[in-house]
């Protein structure tokens, strides 16, 4: 479980991102994008660790294949807590990113192993979501 203020200011900082970048707001989305970053690794290794927190600064990653690298990252926190939600929610979001970048065969690997965490989880959208891409991605 996700230290409560870290979730806090993680969560915060989020909605202070989207902001900013809803107002195009360069200087002020660098600022806290910089803020997020330090919680993440100031946190790491440590039992605050948490993949969401890793999640949020990939969802955040503007450059697709640092992104890409901070899901890896976060994925490998939520596999070695066995958290089934973040192994879904991540393994989606790095296919679309994969997919962005034009390796098709990635993200259908990515979105076969989100698709069996998908299984233990209650997120019937996103179970859905990560269904509907794959079957796109295996029949077009």
């Amino acid at each position: 479980m996700i230290n409560t203020n870290i979730y806090k200011a993680v969560y915060d900082l989020a909605e202070k991102l989207m902001k900013a970048a809803d107002q195009d707001d360069r200087e002020t989305f660098n600022a806290l994008y910089a803020e997020l970053q330090i919680i993440c690794t100031s946190n790491e290794k440590t039992d605050k660790d948490h993949p969401e927190q890793w999640e949020t600064l990939a969802d955040f990653t503007e450059e697709l294949e640092d992104a890409l690298a901070v899901y890896e990252k976060a994925l490998e926190k939520a596999i070695a807590m066995n958290s089934k939600d973040h192994m879904s929610s991540v393994g989606f979001s790095m296919a679309t990113l994969q997919i962005e970048l034009n390796q098709t065969d990635a993200a259908i690997k990515s979105l076969q192993h989100a698709k069996v965490s998908a299984n233990k989880i209650e997120d019937d959208e996103l179970k859905k979501e990560i269904d509907e891409l794959l079957e796109k991605l295996t029949t077009g």
